[in-house]
C-alpha cells in the first residue's frame, strides 16, 4: 500500500509515530517528522493511526501540521483581513494559529491592519512557504480560456472600474461585468454564478449575470405571468415604460421585457391596454403552488 505523501500547502492523512511533550510526531515521508502541536492533539489517539492534517511551516520554516482548515488553500483566491504590518511584510488572518504572510513584493500597495484584501494563496517556490499575493494579474489569464459564450461559470468579484465589476472566473482567468448590465450591488470577495458573454480576440472576457437570452426570456415569461396574477391581473408597464422603470420593477433590461411580452402576446396569454398589460381571460396558467 502506498504511503500518503506530505507536501507543504496540502492536506494528507499522516500516521502518528509517537508523542512528545509538545505534541504528536507524524510521519511526513520526505519532509521527515512533522509536529502536530499539543493544543490540537485529539483526546483519543494511538501510534500507527492516521490524522487528516494540513501541512504548512512554523515561524522557523519547519513543517508543522494542523487539524484546522485554512480559509483558502494554495491555488485559491480569498478576501482576508490584514492583522499586522511588519518589517517583512503584512500578515493576514486565514484561520490558522500562524497568520499568512504577504511579502512586500506581493503587495500592490502597502497593506494596512484592519482592512481586507483579495489575495491568491500559493506555495512560494523560493522558500517553500505558504504565502499570499495581492498581485492578482500574475496568477490570471496565462492559458487560453476554456469557455464559450453562454457557458455558466463561478465568479468572485475583486474590483470595480468605471466600466463595471472585475471578477475572477473559475480561479484561473478574469473578466468584466459591465455596470449597465448589473442590477444589484456587488461587493469585493462576493461569489456568485455568472455566464460568459464573449471571449474577445485579445483574450479579454465579457461576463453577464443573465443566462443565455432564450432561457432568460422564457424564465421571465413565467415571472411576468406570476406577477400579473399576484397583482390582480394587470400591471402598469408596456412599450411606454422607460428602461429605468423596467429595471427597477423587474431587474432586467427593457429588451428582455419586450421579448417576453411579445411571446406572451403571441400565445394570447396577455393583452395590452393604454394602461399597461392585462392577463387574458382565456389563459389557464397559474403559478406553482407552495408545497
Amino acid at each position: 500500500m502506498t504511503r500518503p505523501m506530505a507536501a507543504i500547502g496540502q492536506r494528507a492523512p499522516l500516521a502518528i509515530l509517537h508523542e512528545k511533550p509538545f505534541g504528536l510526531i507524524l510521519d511526513g515521508g520526505p519532509l521527515g517528522e512533522i509536529l502536530l502541536p499539543r493544543a490540537e492533539v485529539p483526546a483519543r489517539w494511538q501510534p500507527g493511526t492516521t490524522l487528516d492534517v494540513f501541512v504548512h511551516t512554523d515561524s522557523e520554516d519547519r513543517p508543522v501540521a494542523t487539524l484546522k482548515h485554512p480559509r483558502a488553500m494554495p491555488g485559491e483566491f480569498a478576501r482576508l483581513e490584514c492583522v499586522a504590518a511588519t518589517g517583512v511584510g503584512a500578515f493576514l488572518d486565514w484561520g490558522l494559529a500562524k497568520d499568512l504572510l504577504v511579502p512586500f513584493r506581493e503587495q500592490k500597495t502597502p497593506m494596512e491592519p484592519g482592512r481586507r484584501y483579495i489575495v491568491r494563496v500559493l506555495v512560494d517556490e523560493a522558500t517553500n512557504r505558504v504565502i499570499a499575493s495581492a498581485r492578482l494579474s500574475r496568477h490570471l489569464g496565462h492559458t487560453r480560456p476554456p469557455w464559450a459564450p453562454g457557458d455558466a461559470v463561478d465568479l468572485m468579484i475583486y474590483g470595480k472600474t468605471d466600466l463595471g465589476y472585475k471578477a475572477i472566473i473559475g480561479g484561473t482567468h478574469d473578466g468584466l461585468l459591465y455596470a449597465n448590465q448589473v442590477f444589484q450591488d456587488l461587493a469585493p470577495g462576493q461569489r456568485l454564478r455568472g455566464y460568459i458573454a464573449d471571449v474577445r480576440s485579445d483574450g479579454k472576457i465579457d461576463l453577464t449575470l443573465q443566462p443565455a437570452a432564450r432561457r432568460r426570456v422564457a424564465g421571465f415569461q413565467e415571472d411576468l405571468l406570476g406577477e400579473l396574477i399576484a397583482r390582480g391581473g394587470s400591471l402598469p408597464y408596456g412599450d411606454h415604460s422607460t428602461p429605468a422603470e423596467i429595471r427597477d420593477a423587474f431587474g432586467i433590461s427593457k429588451r428582455t421585457f419586450k421579448q417576453a411580452l411579445g411571446a406572451l402576446l403571441k400565445q394570447r396569454k396577455v393583452t395590452l391596454t393604454d394602461r399597461g398589460i392585462r392577463l387574458a381571460k382565456e389563459t389557464d396558467w397559474s403559478p406553482p403552488q407552495d408545497a
